[in-house]
């Protein structure tokens, strides 16, 4: 990525900000759009070091304004393009924004690769978009199964950019990310509302619900996949898995962040946590062999070590989790 002039959509975000942060240590010139606020917070930029941020492009703005984003495209060699909504509890509740930003924000994405030269670009699906799954490991012919309005946007999306690919030309490839996980995760996600719980010591950890299964993967792991999918040109017109292949229960998950935290507490289940009926995808576990056949990607980091970094994050950060509680 040396001397690569790049762009990265939904820098402030979680993955998004790790992105920025590898990038910048491996030489890119790096713009990095977060959207406009009036106080000009950065997110999570704010957590990267010093000197690379100094050394960061940040521009404030819309992915709902196609002459704004074609300007920001114009002169870039790669864009990663991980802008999004991403909640899903508050999908349920507001789901047009979900359309405007996860739909009409790639489109005008797509809309300026095409007007500016086509540079690379690197999409962010979900493990989502499969719904639960009909057999595992899941592979990319996996059927695709909208299971709430995130979900049926994310889909709509990687299927705008699959027509652009074979329609237009585009230089386009998808990665689907499973389970993404560490320093900087929202207070929303379950390893950090669990975290967030067991500072406060509690006898019992409120959890939705403690069956289903996930492949999770270390954000490092997640960002050296998207760099990969970046610098190697065999993957281009594809859409790959980036999972560990591993998996392991929401309950056993808990019952590992509460012995590595060493907090002696039970778990139970709040209603208030699970999802509608019909809606919780019960597992989700990737195959990646297409992915590290293309490419020398290889998840590196195990659950036990993630885990423990994690922890140690939220530890010295303990003022981005609510102690004793979770964010609903």
């Amino acid at each position: 990525m040396r001397n690569r002039q790049v762009l990265v959509t939904g820098a402030g975000g979680f993955i998004g900000s790790h992105l920025v942060e590898a990038l910048v240590r491996e030489g890119a010139n790096v713009r990095a759009l977060l959207r406009y606020n009036a106080a000009a917070s950065i997110g999570n930029l704010a957590l990267t070091a010093p000197d690379v941020l100094s050394q960061v492009k940040i521009v404030h703005g819309d992915l709902n304004d196609g002459e704004f984003v074609k300007n920001l495209v114009d002169g870039c060699e790669a864009v990663f393009h991980l802008g999004a909504l991403i909640a899903i509890p508050y999908s349920y509740s507001a789901p047009r924004s979900y359309l405007h930003t996860n739909v009409g924000g790639t489109l005008n994405i797509l809309e300026a690769v095409r007007a500016c030269g086509q540079p690379l670009l690197v999409h962010t699906s979900t493990s989502e978009v499969y719904g639960s799954a009909q057999y595992v490991p899941m592979d990319e012919a996996h059927p695709l199964q909208a299971q709430s309005p995130y979900a049926a946007t994310k889909i709509a999306a990687d299927k705008l950019v699959e027509s652009y690919v074979r329609s237009f030309g585009v230089r386009a490839v998808t990665v689907r990310p499973f389970n993404t996980y560490g320093p900087r995760q929202s207070a929303r996600a379950v390893i950090p509302a669990i975290i967030g719980q067991a500072l406060g010591r509690p006898e019992a950890i409120q959890l939705g619900a403690t069956t289903p299964v996930r492949d999770l993967t270390f954000v490092e792991d997640t960002v050296a996949g998207f760099i990969a999918a970046a610098s190697n040109e065999s993957v281009v017109g594809g859409v790959y898995n980036l999972g560990t292949g591993e998996s392991i229960s929401v309950g056993e998950l808990a019952r590992t962040i509460l012995r590595v935290m060493d907090v002696p507490a039970r778990i139970e289940s709040d209603a208030q946590r699970l999802r509608p009926e019909n809606s919780e995808v019960d597992r989700l576990v990737s195959s990646n062999a297409a992915f590290t056949a293309a490419t020398p990607w290889r998840p590196q980091v195990n659950i036990e070590e993630g885990i423990r970094r994690t922890v140690e994050f939220f530890q010295a950060h303990p003022q981005l989790l609510p102690r004793g509680s979770y964010v609903r």
